[in-house]
């Protein structure tokens, strides 16, 4: 499963061969047919996995207690922080995204709206409770897909690590970036 991803990663799911996922895991082709049936199977196991792991986050959040601005905070928190842990899942989902069919993309397609529901649950409550100025489903599917696109420029060694990455979007989604009328810029 690591040697798929890291190749999946750096070369594309189409570009990367069965015989160059054995020869990084240390298996022959047909050991390696053998375990996973197909090179498909192995794309799919390394999206759904990281995939389940954020639609379980979302819901734990969204079925939580909190207050939904609260809630909505925790979903960013939360999604930033498994964006940037599973970098390289994500970064195969946004390159390769109709790589799966069949069965396999219609599971992985559950997971997802799974994960979209949460959100807008969580963004419909905050609305209906006068806390959200709007919940219309393009402004939360953007968010979520704002969110996704920071593994595309995250870097390890860059000046903020994932929760300051996730408070400075935070307050960007709730604040805007317009500067309030009659504001000037210091410095």
């Amino acid at each position: 499963m690591r040697a798929a991803m890291e190749l999946f990663a750096e070369k594309g799911f189409h570009a990367t061969s069965v015989a160059e996922i054995g020869d990084r895991a240390g298996i022959q082709r047909g050991a390696l047919y053998y375990h996973i049936g197909s090179k498909e199977e192995l794309l799919f196991q390394v999206r759904r996995g990281y995939t389940q792991l954020m639609l379980d986050e979302a819901a734990r959040i969204a079925d939580g207690d909190d207050e939904p601005v609260i809630k909505l905070r925790n979903l960013i928190r939360g999604h930033v922080r498994l964006i940037i842990e599973h970098r390289h899942e994500v970064t195969i989902a946004l390159r390769d995204a109709g790589a799966l069919t069949g069965e396999r993309a219609a599971d992985l397609q559950v997971l997802r709206d799974g994960i979209q529901r949460s959100w807008q649950r969580v963004v419909d409550d905050g609305y209906a409770a006068g806390l959200l100025r709007t919940n219309d489903h393009v402004v939360t599917k953007s968010v979520v897909a704002m969110l996704n696109m920071v593994s595309a420029w995250y870097s390890e060694d860059g000046a903020y690590g994932p929760d300051q990455i996730a408070d400075i979007l935070t307050t960007t989604i709730f604040d805007g970036v317009a500067a309030p009328a009659g504001h000037t810029r210091k410095g």
